[in-house]
Parts: C-alpha cells; structure tokens; sequence
C-alpha cells in the first residue's frame, strides 16, 4: 500500500510538473485544439482547423487536384471547397502552386501520395506559411489539419480547450514565412 501512495504521489508530481508552465502561461498565447483560420492571401475564408500533434506535415482540403509543369517545375492546380463559419456560405477557390515535395503516407489503407504546396493561414492576428499536403477532406470535420511542424512556431496547445484565438490579421500583422522556419529537432523533421 506505501509503495502505491509513493507512485500515486510522483504520479501527481509529475503530473504537475509537466502541466505547471502550460497553466502559467498567458492566456492570450494558449490555442485550443480546435481554432478557426483564415485561409489566405487575399481570399480569407475562416475555417475549423485542428491542432494535430499525432501529424508532422499540415494538411488542407483540396479537390479536382491536377499537377502540371511550370516553367520546367512540377506545379499543382487544385480547388479549395469550404464552409465560412463566419457567413456560413460554402465558398470556393483555385490555386495554383508549386509542388514542394510530394509525401507517401502509409497507413492501414495502403500508400498515399499527395503533394505539398506552400499556403497561408492566419490564426492569432498572425500569418503563418506552412507546406500544406492536398487532400480531399470533404468528408472529414476539419478543412485545415495543423501539424506539428506549424505547431511549433504556435505556442502551447491546450487541449481541454478550443477557439482561444482570433482568425484576424491585419495588414501589418507578423508573416511567419516558410523560408525562415527553423525546426526542432523533436519533432521528427
């Protein structure tokens, strides 16, 4: 019974430990699991997007996706179809961009290759660049899937929470560009 009581006390310790500087910290640089974006430049739908630990790469809703050469590059054309939460109308967008680096996803389904393309986002009053893999996610609950690699450049994540961030950037608001990112070494890059 004593050497119970010792682990359920470390067990708590630790436990304190790990959450003490997540709850110390300011409210306004804690994001949920679940915020809303804008998706931009220029078109600005606010969108659902999940927090996503488990994922490296972030991933966005894309449909009829068609690659093509550019100039000698491999270049993607793709539609972007999603509910405005702030009007609640379905609007849509085509892009073009080029392709990064194409991903092959294993999972319990098989393989899957998509290409990843550069896209913006605005969360927090700020604007942040990231390699976004295409993937049709109709079906799925979240338009925008943010992986850790976005993640990273965010804040602490609380995941008893969601919506703690605005989706409002202005135009001299912070661009976090894909270009200057440096990553963790933790978190598998």
């Amino acid at each position: 019974m004593l050497k119970l009581k010792y682990y359920s006390m470390m067990t708590c310790m630790a436990l304190g430990l790990l959450t003490g500087p997540v709850m110390a910290e300011d409210e306004s640089s804690t994001y949920g699991w679940i915020e809303k974006v804008t998706i931009e430049p220029s078109w600005g739908p606010e969108v659902k997007a999940k927090l996503d630990t488990g994922a490296l790469t972030s991933s966005m809703q894309a449909e009829d996706i068609e690659e093509f050469q550019k100039d000698g590059e491999d270049w993607v054309r793709f539609e972007v179809e999603v509910e405005d939460e702030a009007s609640g109308e379905v609007v849509s967008k085509t892009f073009e961009r080029e392709i990064k680096r194409n991903l092959i996803l294993s999972g319990a389904g098989g393989e899957d290759r998509r290409p990843a393309v550069l896209m913006t986002v605005c969360l927090g009053g700020e604007y942040y660049e990231e390699q976004f893999s295409l993937r049709d996610r109709d079906g799925l609950i979240y338009p925008v899937l943010l992986g850790r690699r976005a993640i990273q450049d965010l804040g602490p994540v609380d995941v008893t929470r969601t919506f703690t961030q605005d989706a409002d950037c202005g135009e001299d608001a912070p661009v976090h560009s894909y270009e200057d990112k440096e990553y963790d070494e933790d978190i598998g890059v």
